[in-house]
């Protein structure tokens, strides 16, 4: 993705830097891939056929049940779950009927699929215990005020047995990389409000919420971190780089290992633990 230009301006809200980024006609590429355009319904049918929510759908139980999405944004996710057949409550501190709960329910309206919106930040839920089967988080964990907290409240609201995804998080390997990350990232520079954590940090706020850690998912292991590119994609670039006959001839456990071996500050990194049972 294309940084943008010396001359964005500083703005005040996460709706103010999307609504600026859509009127630059050089950065449509990226207002597609963050799912930013609107009709927004076409926006989030996309994000449902896209290869990342392929490679989410199988990280989620077979049995539809009730779905948390936290810090839903505009709702792309709410709008996959929904589809796919969850009961799903979205919740989303952010107003804003361009990027936030409003939106999510003009979605809803829009495509007549049921999703409870609540205006709530993650540290805070207003759910009962043991409320839902799957929680789910798309690039949420990194912009917890407190994520220890965040995944406590995860955990609470998880019946026994219940699983939480949580994808596409930043991560850096030295606290002292953050200033890296955010000079690079194409949008921090408009609002600000980005952030990256330690993997260590997200395992550790993940078990010590009680959580048993299933999977841990690096930059390159699926198309969830690499959208909008794929592991297909990456596959075919290794094989021209080394000028072999056919991307079959490049092993997943390649891929596997780059990712793991992966240093650049901000990396995607996805999450995929279960509630136990016996608590």
């Amino acid at each position: 993705m294309n940084l943008l230009p010396k001359s964005a301006p500083d703005l005040s809200s996460w709706e103010e830097a999307v609504l600026w980024l859509r009127n630059q006609p050089d950065q449509q590429p990226l207002v597609e891939a963050c799912f930013f355009d609107d009709p927004l319904d076409q926006a989030a049918k996309r994000y449902y056929r896209s290869s990342e929510w392929q490679s989410v759908r199988p990280l989620l139980p077979e049995t539809r049940g009730r779905a948390l999405d936290l810090g839903a944004g505009r709702g792309i996710a709410s709008y996959a779950l929904a589809r796919d057949g969850w009961s799903v409550t979205a919740v989303e501190p952010d107003p804003s009927f361009v990027v936030g709960s409003g939106a999510i329910r003009i979605l809803s309206e829009q495509t007549g699929l049921p999703i409870d919106v609540v205006e709530r930040s993650g540290e805070i839920l207003p759910f009962e215990d043991g409320s839902y089967d799957a929680v789910h988080c798309r690039a949420v964990l990194h912009h917890a005020c407190d994520l220890r907290l965040f995944c406590k409240e995860v955990a609470r609201v998880l019946r026994p047995g219940g699983t939480f995804v949580a994808t596409r998080e930043h991560v850096i390997s030295r606290r002292e990389d953050l200033p890296d990350f955010l000079a690079s990232h194409p949008l921090h520079r408009l609002y600000g409000g980005e952030n990256a954590y330690l993997i260590d940090e997200y395992r550790a706020a993940i078990l010590g919420a009680g959580l048993h850690l299933m999977s841990v998912l690096n930059p390159y292991a699926s198309d969830v971190n690499l959208f909008p590119d794929s592991r297909a994609a990456l596959k075919d670039r290794l094989a021209s780089r080394f000028c072999l006959p056919s991307s079959r001839f490049v092993p997943d456990i390649l891929l596997d290992w780059m990712g793991a071996r992966s240093k650049q500050p901000g990396r995607h990194y996805s999450f995929l633990a279960c509630k136990p049972k016996d608590v």
